[in-house]
């Protein structure tokens, strides 16, 4: 796979390149795969891209493999090097969904000379904000199938019998991380990583969005103020 832009044309009027950016367990995975299905534009992680890389034995994939099985953290530059690689592909032309892209400053500058490079529209920044307290109530009450993968809710989206899989009728299961501690020190980093990230792009097309109701509440925010 070729890590070399696609020659730049003119966006068209429907091309739309949105970031998400929100913390730990605001719904960042949901809002991005109704609006990928809404704006039919992919919805692209950085652990999809990373993945995708590694799994297609690209060179840039068994670099990213080489660090990460040691454990270590991908550095902008390779991070970089696998979103260009990933946004210059067909399905993209029309635009697309970043979710974890990008993550500090160096990383959204090279973002917007690479759209710049391949002729797309300065992005439309999505920033779901939810209070902390909402955030910490949300995860600890967070369940999951050990069979199936399924996710349920105890306080916004429960299993019809208590502690059993709707689908499977599995056991029920709480991650070990989904407690209070947990949760505020990922809300703590969140908070120091993406603040910096919000002020260099609060002078755009910067559109902080309620969180707090529910999935198709916030969808409906989304899409009104993207109109």
């Amino acid at each position: 796979m070729s890590t070399q832009a696609r020659p730049a044309s003119p966006a068209s009027s429907k091309t739309r390149t949105l970031l998400l950016l929100g913390p730990p367990g605001c719904g960042k995975g949901t809002q991005a795969e109704r609006l990928a299905k809404h704006f039919g534009i992919p919805a692209i992680s950085t652990g999809d891209m990373i993945r995708g890389e590694i799994k297609a034995g690209t060179e840039l994939g068994r670099i990213a493999a080489g660090v990460t099985i040691t454990g270590g953290l991908l550095g902008d530059d390779l991070v970089n090097r696998i979103v260009r690689s990933r946004l210059s592909r067909d399905d993209c032309r029309n635009g697309f969904l970043l979710d974890g892209y990008p993550r500090t400053i160096p990383q959204a500058e090279f973002l917007a000379s690479l759209l710049k490079e391949l002729g797309m529209p300065d992005p439309a920044v999505l920033h779901i904000d939810v209070p902390d307290e909402l955030l910490i109530e949300r995860t600890c009450n967070r369940r999951y199938c050990p069979q199936c993968g399924a996710i349920y809710n105890l306080g916004t989206r429960p299993p019809r019998q208590p502690g059993r899989c709707d689908a499977c009728g599995a056991e029920l299961k709480q991650r070990d991380d989904d407690c209070e501690d947990t949760v505020r020190n990922r809300l703590a980093a969140y908070q120091r990583s993406t603040a910096p990230l919000i002020r260099h792009y609060s002078n755009g097309n910067y559109i902080r969005i309620d969180g707090s109701g529910t999935p198709d509440e916030v969808f409906q925010a989304i899409v009104a103020a993207l109109s």
